[in-house]
C-alpha cells in the first residue's frame, strides 16, 4: 500500500512555511522562507502580496523535488494563513492593487468610527448579532473600506469589474490554481467568518453587511468548507496534488490541538495570543467582548462547530521590546532565565497596550504602562512582570468566554513559539487556576491544516482516526488567595492604561508617517508608576 503523505501551507506574518506529515501526524519535511513586513506609518504594517506567494512557492518546490527524488507523492495539501490581511488584486493581469494590509493594521481606526455612527445603536457591537464581530479596523471589511476611500486603482477596478478581494488564503489558491488562466476565487468558512462580511449563521456573504459597508458582493470569494477538493497546483514539482483543506491560523491550531468537543479550547502564543474556545454547533453571542467565529467544516456536510476567540494584541511582542528596544538581553529566550532569578515582580505590573487593548476591552486608545516601580526593581521583575502580562491577559479573555459559555474550563491546551518557556507556562496555570497542557509536537498550526487536507482528501474519514499527542502538563501551584490578589492589581493597572491616546491625536501620529513605534506611557501616576520610556531605560544598569 501506497505511503499517505499530507502536505501544509503555513503561512504567517513572519514567514511561510511547508511542512509534509505522515499519517501518525510527524513531520517527514519541511522548508521555511522568511517574509518582510513594511512600516510606511505608525500603526500600519503592509506585506507584499506577491512575496508571499513567492515565498510559498519557494517552499513548495524545495520540498516537491525532495519527495520526487524519493519516488513520494502527496494526498493533498491544506493551508493555514495569517487571517483578517487583506488583498485586493486585477483578475485580468494579476497584479496586485495595492500591498496586503496586515492583521494588525490599525489605519482604518477612523474609518470604523465612522461606520459606527451610522450604525442604528451608534454602537460598535450593532453588527455583532450577524457577524458576531465589533466594528474594529482589525476585520477586512473595514481594510477593504480604507482601499476604496483611498487608492483611485482600487476604486476604478472594481468599476471596471477587475478587482478580486481575499484574504491571504484565497489569494493563494488563486495563484495556486492558475491565477489569470483559470486560478479559483474560493476562501473558506473560517476566514470568511473574519472578514465582517459574513453571515455567521447562514455561513454565505450578507447582503445587509455589504451594503452597510458598500462592498460589492461581485469582488468576494465563493465560501467553501474546511476540508474538500477546490483545485489543484497547476505548476511545478508538485503539479496536480489537490488543494483539500484550509483554515485561518488560529482554527487551524484549534484542529490541530484535537479541540473536538464543546468546552475544548487551546491558546496560541505567538506576536499576540489566540485563545479558541469550542462552543458547538451554535454560535454563541458574546457579551463580554469575545468574538463569534467559526470553528471548522470538515467537509461540505460536515456540521459547522463554533468558537469565540479573545485575541490579545501583545504576546511575544513584548518581550521582542524588552529585548530591542530597552536591549535587557540579546535572544527571547533568556528571559526565562532572567524571570526566574526573582520569586516574583516586586509588585510591578506591565500592562503592554502598545497599540491599543484586544479583548475584552476593544479599546484603541490604551496606551502602555508599567506600575509599581521602586528603587527596588530590576530588570528581573521587570522581565517576570512581562510574563504575568501574557498570563493575565489571557485569563482575562478565559474569564469572559466561562461566562458566555457557561462551560468553565477544566484545563488549557497551549501552542506557538512562546510555549517553549516552561515559566511561562506554570505562570499560566498559577494564575488561570487549571492544568495547562503543551504538546510535545509543535506544529499546531500546520498540523491542524494538514488535518483539513486529510479529511478533504478521504486520507481520515473522522476526527477519532487522529493520533493523539504526547503532552507536558503544568499545574497550579499558588493559594487561591494570592491568585485573586495579583489579579485584582492586574486589573488596577489595566484601567490606569485606558483612553490615553485622543483620536486627534491618533491623527497626527498617523499623518507625520513616522516608521517606528511609539509607546506613550501614563503620565502623572507619581506613586510607584513609569513615567516614561526614560525611566525603563535606567534600569539596563541593574
Amino acid at each position: 500500500m501506497d505511503e499517505e503523505l499530507i502536505g501544509a501551507i503555513d503561512q504567517g506574518t513572519s514567514s511561510s512555511r511547508f511542512l509534509v506529515f505522515d499519517k501518525a501526524l510527524q513531520v517527514v519535511a519541511k522548508h521555511q522562507v522568511e517574509v518582510q513586513q513594511i512600516t510606511p506609518k505608525e500603526g500600519w504594517m503592509e506585506q507584499d502580496p506577491l512575496q508571499l506567494v513567492s515565498s510559498v512557492l519557494t517552499c513548495l518546490e524545495e520540498v516537491g523535488v525532495a519527495l520526487q527524488s524519493q519516488g513520494r507523492r502527496l494526498s493533498g495539501i491544506g493551508i493555514s494563513n495569517q487571517r483578517e490581511s487583506t488583498v485586493l488584486w486585477d483578475k485580468t493581469t494579476g497584479k496586485c492593487l495595492y500591498n496586503a494590509i496586515a492583521w494588525c493594521d490599525g489605519r482604518a481606526a477612523e474609518v470604523a468610527g465612522k461606520m459606527i455612527d451610522h450604525t442604528l445603536s451608534k454602537n460598535k457591537d450593532d453588527l455583532r448579532p450577524r457577524c458576531g464581530l465589533p466594528i474594529n479596523p482589525y476585520f477586512s471589511a473595514l481594510k477593504v473600506c480604507w482601499l476604496m476611500d483611498n487608492c483611485d486603482q482600487v476604486r476604478e477596478a472594481i468599476e471596471d469589474g477587475r478587482c478580486l478581494f481575499g484574504t491571504v488564503d484565497t489569494w493563494l489558491i488563486w495563484n495556486l490554481t492558475g491565477g489569470v488562466a483559470g486560478g479559483l476565487h474560493v476562501t473558506d468558512v473560517t476566514n470568511a467568518s473574519r472578514t465582517m462580511l459574513m453571515n455567521i449563521h447562514s455561513l454565505q456573504w450578507d447582503p445587509y453587511l455589504c451594503s452597510f459597508f458598500n462592498i460589492p458582493h461581485s469582488i468576494l470569494p465563493q465560501i467553501r468548507s474546511s476540508s474538500e477538493i477546490y483545485g489543484y497546483i497547476a505548476e511545478g514539482a508538485l503539479k496536480g496534488v489537490p488543494i483539500c483543506g484550509c483554515l485561518g491560523d488560529q482554527q487551524a491550531a484549534l484542529v490541530g490541538q484535537q479541540c473536538f468537543g464543546p468546552g475544548d479550547a487551546k491558546n496560541t502564543y505567538g506576536t499576540g495570543c489566540f485563545l479558541l474556545y469550542n462552543t458547538g454547533q451554535q454560535p454563541v453571542m458574546s457579551r463580554h467582548g469575545m468574538l463569534t467565529t467559526v470553528g471548522y467544516q470538515l467537509g461540505p456536510h460536515a456540521p459547522v462547530v463554533y468558537a469565540l476567540e479573545g485575541s490579545v494584541a501583545i504576546g511575544g511582542q513584548s518581550v521582542r521590546w524588552l529585548r530591542d528596544n530597552l536591549e535587557f538581553f540579546k535572544e527571547a529566550r533568556d528571559i526565562e532565565h532572567r524571570a526566574s532569578s526573582v520569586k516574583d515582580t516586586g509588585d510591578v505590573y506591565f500592562v503592554p497596550a502598545f497599540s491599543g487593548l484586544f479583548a475584552p476591552y476593544w479599546q484603541p486608545d490604551a496606551r502602555g504602562v508599567i506600575i509599581g516601580l521602586t528603587n527596588y526593581t530590576t530588570k528581573a521583575h521587570l522581565c517576570r512582570a512581562t510574563l504575568e502580562a501574557v498570563c493575565f491577559q489571557s485569563k482575562e479573555v478565559l474569564d469572559a468566554m466561562n461566562q458566555d459559555s457557561h462551560l468553565p474550563l477544566a484545563l488549557l491546551k497551549v501552542d506557538g513559539g512562546m510555549t517553549s518557556n516552561n515559566l511561562l507556562l506554570q505562570l499560566q496555570a498559577d494564575i488561570l487556576g487549571i492544568p495547562v497542557v503543551r504538546p510535545d509536537m509543535s506544529e499546531m498550526t500546520a498540523l491542524g491544516a494538514a488535518i483539513a487536507a486529510g479529511v478533504g482528501a478521504g486520507v481520515w474519514r473522522d476526527v477519532t482516526q487522529f493520533p493523539r499527542q504526547h503532552v507536558s502538563q503544568f499545574e497550579p501551584q499558588i493559594k487561591p488567595d494570592d491568585r485573586d490578589r495579583r489579579y485584582a492589581r492586574w486589573r488596577e493597572a489595566v484601567q490606569r492604561s485606558m483612553h490615553w491616546m485622543s483620536s486627534e491625536e491618533h491623527r497626527r501620529l498617523s499623518d507625520a508617517g513616522r516608521k517606528k513605534a511609539t509607546v506613550v506611557f501614563s503620565l502623572g501616576l507619581l506613586t510607584g508608576v513609569v513615567v516614561g520610556v526614560g525611566l525603563v531605560l535606567a534600569l539596563r544598569r541593574s
